[in-house]
């Protein structure tokens, strides 16, 4: 039976962190994205995509058990709506993804942590947050009353 979660990638992040090294946290007394806090986000990035493989390797091993055969109609239906739910989960995932592979390639450019919009650093608490963040708090509510407006046009 699939997972029924809501935002899987919020959990895959949480257990990414509690993977890491305990002992450090990025700092504001630090110079930004110094060689440690780059070499922190990256760890956090990669334990995040290892995590959703390893939760789409799952699925799929499910999947690969067989097809649903469910006598009564009504259970066969309340399962095949679970799996196209645990289909669309690990289509968001894939998406992800790509995501944390752009992060990863910001991180290795050097580009990591600033804003796409701005060029300002993006805080330490957004970043923990959401890793794979592109814009600065700011910036990404901007983005989003723009996006809004436009699609009310």
């Amino acid at each position: 039976m699939p997972t029924q979660i809501a935002d899987v990638g919020a959990d895959a992040l949480r257990e990414a962190k509690s993977n890491l090294d305990s002992d450090y946290s990025p700092s504001e007394d630090e110079p930004f994205m110094n060689e440690r806090q780059q070499e922190y986000f990256r760890g956090l990035l990669i334990a995040w995509k290892k995590s959703i493989l390893s939760e789409a390797e799952s699925t799929l091993a499910q999947l690969q058990d067989g097809p649903l055969r469910e006598p009564d109609l009504a259970d066969r239906a309340s399962s095949e709506t679970d799996w196209a739910i645990e289909l669309r989960t690990r289509d968001r995932q894939r998406k992800l993804i790509a995501k944390i592979d752009s992060a990863i390639r910001r991180i290795d450019e050097g580009e990591y942590g600033y804003c796409a919009v701005t060029g300002e650093p993006i805080s330490f608490a957004r970043l923990q947050a959401r890793p794979i963040a592109t814009m600065t708090l700011e910036a990404q509510e901007r983005h989003e009353r723009n996006e809004r407006v436009s699609r009310e046009d």
